[in-house]
């Protein structure tokens, strides 16, 4: 053990918890759950994602690092019409199919064939919203906001990875000195509710496919090119059941999906985290104990955050996602062939549409894949007549 894994680990975990905790509030807060049910949310996935973490790099001895759907969360909270209930039913289909994927090698490839541009577009239509929601805070506070979007650009030319939790500190004090928020609630620790799920086509269809989709190919896919990246094989099926699992487990406390970290992840597989390559698996045993902690205090978190101004959420749930924003847009671009249907799958995911109780996301797939089919059927006739 060397002081570079407990650095490494603690950034890693620090950034990733503290960095889009505030899109967990938004998620919860558009699925109507309490107060109580959202800190439930909170402690449930920290402790998925330290079983996980824990588990696999032990098992396994390499840095393999779970962490909770930065994009699933923003999926959910651009959703609407649906309970906290339906999406508890979602988030257990989602976490079956996760398992599913791990057990059966073919349904992994055909995640894995969706075009990147399709996947990617619905993904940064997803973002958009709370990123324009970042910029429209600076005209309902900008006393606040524009100081704190200040502080962000400026941190980030040091240390991207720091420059949301800077705000959020920042953004915390600044409230409660100039009394736009009531003085700190007390500390408690957290307790575990249990959330009844509710199972409808709509939320299956809605939300839980493109939850899955957007997990598998921004979250899980991603952490495995990573590791790889590092020079480690990872066991891509075993670490789909292990995360889908704790997700099954944790999502009747109301927890969202939990999956393979990426950015977090790099922090704990280069060799700043330990020269020796053999070694580096002990990050993951350390990243865990940390997610324990702030599993024991989710309750006292969210409570903080619920004195927050909301302004305030917008612009760290929008800096937050400014990152993966733009890796998806040109994800999405990359390819010339495929940029019409990125367009169409961005354009209808932003819209927010919804037909027959069924969300945009789904659509927005629908379509994309619809232009993909008619561009490779019009090229396989042009090379016939040709």
């Amino acid at each position: 053990m060397r002081f570079s894994v407990l650095a490494s680990s603690s950034v890693a975990a620090i950034v990733g918890f503290g960095g889009t905790l505030a899109l967990i509030i938004a998620a919860a807060t558009v699925l109507g759950a309490s107060q109580t049910q959202t800190a439930s949310w909170v402690t449930a996935v920290c402790l998925a994602i330290a079983a996980a973490s824990a588990y696999l790099s032990i098992r396994y001895k390499m840095p393999i690092i779970a962490a909770w759907s930065t994009p699933g969360l923003a999926l959910i909270g651009a959703s609407s019409g649906f309970t906290i209930n339906e999406a508890v039913g979602a988030f257990i289909v989602t976490a079956i199919a996760i398992i599913l994927t791990g057990l059966i090698k073919p349904l992994s490839r055909l995640v894995s064939s969706i075009p990147t541009s399709v996947a990617s577009g619905m993904l940064a239509g997803v973002l958009v919203g709370f990123v324009l929601n970042a910029a429209k805070a600076a005209q309902i506070d900008p006393m606040m906001v524009l100081p704190l979007a200040a502080l962000f650009f400026i941190i980030r030319l040091f240390n991207p990875s720091l420059a949301v939790i800077a705000v959020l500190i920042g953004g915390v004090i600044f409230a409660l000195v100039t009394g736009r928020s009531p003085s700190l609630p007390a500390p408690e620790i957290s307790t575990l509710e249990f959330i009844t799920p509710s199972f409808h086509f709509s939320a299956m269809v809605g939300l839980a496919l493109p939850l899955y989709l957007v997990t598998m190919a921004s979250q899980n896919l991603p952490g495995f090119a990573v590791l790889r990246a590092f020079g480690y094989e990872p066991p891509t099926g075993p670490a789909l059941q292990v995360t889908g699992l704790v997700s099954l487990v944790s999502a009747f406390f109301g927890a969202a999906t939990s999956n393979l970290a990426a950015i977090s992840a790099a922090l704990c597989t280069s060799p700043d985290a330990h020269p020796d390559h053999a070694k580096r698996w002990l990050t993951g045993p350390v990243y865990a104990v940390i997610y324990v902690i702030f599993a024991l205090f989710g309750a006292s978190l969210v409570a903080i955050f619920a004195v927050l101004p909301p302004v305030l959420i917008a612009l760290i749930a929008g800096l937050a996602l400014s990152g993966p924003f733009i890796n998806a847009m040109t994800l999405a671009l990359s390819k010339e062939k495929e940029r019409l249907s990125a367009v169409v799958t961005f354009a209808v995911t932003a819209s927010g549409i919804s037909f027959l109780s069924i969300g945009s996301a789904f659509w927005a797939l629908a379509a994309g894949l619809l232009v993909v089919a008619l561009d490779y059927a019009q090229g396989k006739l042009s090379r016939k007549t040709g």
